[in-house]
């Protein structure tokens, strides 16, 4: 069985009630449960921080042991070196996802740290951003 990890940055745990003009109305913990339902052949954890040097530590944690991470490190690909650095140190494969478009958006979010040392990059089809990473692993 595969053992993926999907990590959350920053306002994601306000998914259902933030912007749902361009994150919709379902939040996070509802979409998890019905991919773990849909994916039984995939362990799947998750984990969300607002703190940047707690998803540092979750990719160091996790970085050598799990078979991918899926992370969406929301505002953060745009400003974290930190956590560019933590995504080329550690061997594990990383899907950078993004739920909306983010060439649809201000130019500062054209930018990615994450991209670089990603497997690949999934942006704009909503919260089935998430399902196409799996499916990539």
């Amino acid at each position: 069985m595969k053992k993926l990890i999907i990590i959350n940055g920053p306002n994601l745990n306000l998914l259902g009630q933030r912007e749902p003009n361009i994150y919709g109305s379902l939040s996070f913990t509802e979409f998890l449960e019905e991919i773990k339902g849909k994916y039984t052949d995939v362990e799947i954890d998750y984990f969300q921080s607002n703190i940047e040097g707690e998803i540092i530590d979750k990719l160091h944690e996790v970085g050598f042991n799990f078979d991918g991470i899926i992370l969406n490190a929301a505002a953060y690909t745009h400003t974290s070196v930190g956590i560019g650095d933590a995504v080329k140190a550690i061997e594990t494969p990383v899907v950078e996802v993004h739920i909306s478009n983010t060439f649809n958006r201000e130019e500062f979010r054209h930018q990615s740290f994450i991209s670089p040392n990603a497997k690949g990059v999934i942006l704009g089809f909503g919260l089935q951003s998430y399902e196409l990473a799996i499916q990539s692993f």
